[in-house]
């Protein structure tokens, strides 16, 4: 490799001031990310070809200062992250715990859980992918398909309730009425 940055004895050069903003601003050019993800993909930078100045680096006032030019925006990430695990039939718990381990902290959080409605819908999108329930190609009359069916959901982030009504139903026209209501019977 003919880089000039790479010594092969002695690896890659320490980041400098202007480096670490360099990797900065193309990881945030590159993903939508989470002020938490920045900093630990900073900090991992940082431990692989370390630093070439006395001083450590700030690396919380860089990725505040991102966050308020507004390159990192946790709020729109959180929304937009929650949003699509919705829509591929994943239940609050586990759109929750996705956050959390993104660094998403537990007020935001809190504003994109999702409501009943939303709810019931993403567990209807996972029986419909999975042929949950009335979605099967055949009925489940056996009670370990429909245990499978049912811890399956439950390890999607589904209430129990939800799984329960959606694994046990025959009728996909009536589940579909049960999701587009506003107040679903529980």
């Amino acid at each position: 490799m003919s880089d000039k940055r790479r010594n092969p004895q002695t690896g890659p050069r320490p980041l400098t001031p202007s480096r670490l903003e360099e990797l900065a601003l193309a990881y945030v050019a590159r993903f939508a990310t989470t002020q938490a993800r920045l900093r630990g993909y900073l900090q991992r930078k940082l431990k692989e070809r370390g630093w070439s100045e006395e001083a450590a680096p700030d690396i919380d006032a860089l990725v505040e200062r991102y966050a308020q030019k507004g390159y990192v925006d946790d709020a729109s990430w959180a929304r937009m992250k929650a949003g699509s695990l919705l829509r591929r039939g994943y239940g609050a718990r586990r759109v929750g715990e996705a956050l959390g381990q993104a660094g998403v902290d537990e007020a935001m959080r809190a504003e994109t859980r999702p409501g009943a409605a939303a709810q019931r819908r993403a567990a209807l999108v996972l029986a419909r992918r999975r042929r949950f329930g009335p979605f099967a190609l055949q009925l489940a009359d056996d009670p370990k398909v429909r245990d499978k069916q049912l811890a399956a959901m439950l390890r999607a982030g589904h209430p129990l309730d939800i799984a329960r009504r959606i694994v046990e139903s025959e009728d996909a026209d009536a589940l579909e009425e049960w999701c587009e209501s506003e107040f679903g019977d529980y």
